[in-house]
């Protein structure tokens, strides 16, 4: 297995490392390919006689099919958990119900424990800990041969300490023993340059039982009414216009790269059950849904990353540590709003192939904190200047009532737009639709979208 140099780098200070302490942690990007390296450096131990056994603990069994794979292949020995095979994977909500007769297999013989995005274990102590921190302290910490943890968004969104982590004084921020960021992934051609298109309104009239106002941007919607972030992402109007835009990009990437896939991210099920609804039938897009109510959804999620379906549309199932190549388009729908998620949604489109377009577009709303994290993101590469283009079309007219059991569209709304050169013609037929709210009943307000649609591209890490 050839590896990348910065696997290359990161396995060769980790055996440096471990001959004085016997934890290491490794930040590195999103789609940079941790499990390879994690992989090489338990072949390295076992090699060296330092290890018997490996462990990896991850948050979800899609991420575990994934290292059981690359395991199995380097370390070309079962790596499924049973009798004779080197190790295997669990999740983190598996270990509470993990027997003491496992456990003690930690301390007969030498074994090198790995935690996947690590983040999701909390504290220092029992005190602070939350149930899978507190899992680790308990029977990992201080019995394990040599612990690795990864994670390609060292915090958590509460600030709360991770586990078996040293903070660096006087900011207490986490010490990481290996970096390598975005920029040095796009730089070394490992990671896609990201591209992210902000959406935006110019002219929102928001109508109660007693007044109306209007806004000039989304930011200043959510900020200065009590219109909420969620009930703005079930808008039919601004789903319809969200998926347009991704489908367009996608289209274009797909004239050179036939295979290129796109993401959508829900923010619940029936949210996800809407999105497919409009990609099939309003777009004609070919589609599948994947959601914790599937019988078997790694199955949907392998299915999807082996064949040509356009999109994909899943509700918390495609996050951190899947690994489908193919996604260059995400559509971000979810009503999360943290930057660890932000940056791990982002990576999912971000993961290098073959092909000859490596274009990589994240479609987001321009809430306010949602742009915030688009111009972080920026600030790995602080020597050049963000490219941010501004268009606006005067064509679009639409007006939607957003408390109203009925919601009736124009038969034919058309918009121009020239989005970094390329001129995009969106134009849709909507048939008169009936749907129920509660999230739109709970806000109690007529939404209407009458200005002409903006995108801020912030195109990263570019080099023209």
């Amino acid at each position: 297995m050839k590896l990348r140099q910065w696997q290359h780098d990161c396995v060769k200070k980790a055996l440096v490392s471990y001959q004085t302490q016997n934890h290491f942690m490794c930040l590195a990007t999103p789609g940079a390919g941790k499990t390879v390296m994690a992989a090489e450096l338990a072949a390295r131990l076992i090699t060296m006689g330092k290890v018997d056994f490996v462990l990896c603990f991850s948050p979800s069994s899609e991420v575990n099919e994934s290292i059981r794979a690359s395991f199995s292949r380097r370390l070309l020995k079962r790596f499924d958990g049973l009798m004779g095979a080197i190790g295997g994977v669990y999740t983190y909500q598996s270990m509470s119900s993990l027997t003491p007769e496992f456990w003690q297999l930690l301390h007969s013989h030498n074994v090198f424990v790995i935690m996947d995005e690590v983040h999701h274990l909390k504290g220092t102590e029992l005190c602070n800990a939350n149930a899978w921190g507190e899992e680790v302290l308990l029977n990992i910490q201080n019995r394990a041969c040599y612990t690795l943890a990864l994670s390609g968004t060292p915090w958590r969104s509460d600030a709360a300490p991770i586990v078996l982590s040293r903070f660096t004084e006087p900011d207490n921020t986490i010490h990481c023993d290996f970096v390598y960021g975005l920029k040095q992934a796009v730089a070394d051609d490992v990671c896609r340059k990201p591209n992210i298109a902000l959406i935006d309104n110019d002219k929102i009239r928001l109508d109660d039982d007693l007044e109306s106002e209007t806004f000039s941007s989304i930011a200043e919607l959510l900020k200065g009414s009590g219109f909420s972030y969620k009930a703005l992402i079930n808008n039919q109007q601004v789903m319809h216009y969200m998926l347009s835009q991704g489908i367009k990009k996608l289209e274009q990437i797909r004239q050179e790269n036939p295979l290129a896939g796109g993401l959508i991210v829900a923010s619940s099920i029936k949210h996800a059950k809407q999105l497919y609804q409009i990609l099939v039938a309003d777009f004609n897009q070919t589609a599948c849904l994947v959601t914790s109510k599937l019988k078997h959804p790694s199955h949907t999620i392998e299915a999807f990353r082996q064949n040509d379906t356009q999109w994909i549309v899943s509700v918390g199932m495609i996050s951190e540590g899947t690994d489908i190549p193919r996604l260059q388009v995400c559509c971000h729908l979810s009503s999360i709003k943290t930057e660890m998620h932000y940056r791990q949604v982002l990576g999912r489109i971000l993961r290098i192939t073959s092909t000859a377009v490596q274009q990589a577009w994240l479609f987001t709303l321009a809430e306010a904190s949602l742009t915030e994290f688009a111009y972080r993101i920026d600030q790995d590469l602080p020597e050049n200047s963000v490219i941010v283009e501004q268009t606006e079309s005067k064509e679009l007219n639409l007006a939607l009532s957003n408390n109203s059991s009925s919601t009736e569209l124009n038969h034919d709304n058309s918009t121009n737009l020239q989005i970094s050169g390329l001129s995009l013609l969106t134009k849709f037929n909507m048939q008169q639709q009936t749907q129920t709210s509660v999230i739109e009943q709970e806000n109690n307000y007529n939404l209407a979208l009458l200005g002409g649609y903006k995108e801020q591209i912030v195109r990263i890490f570019d080099t023209h």
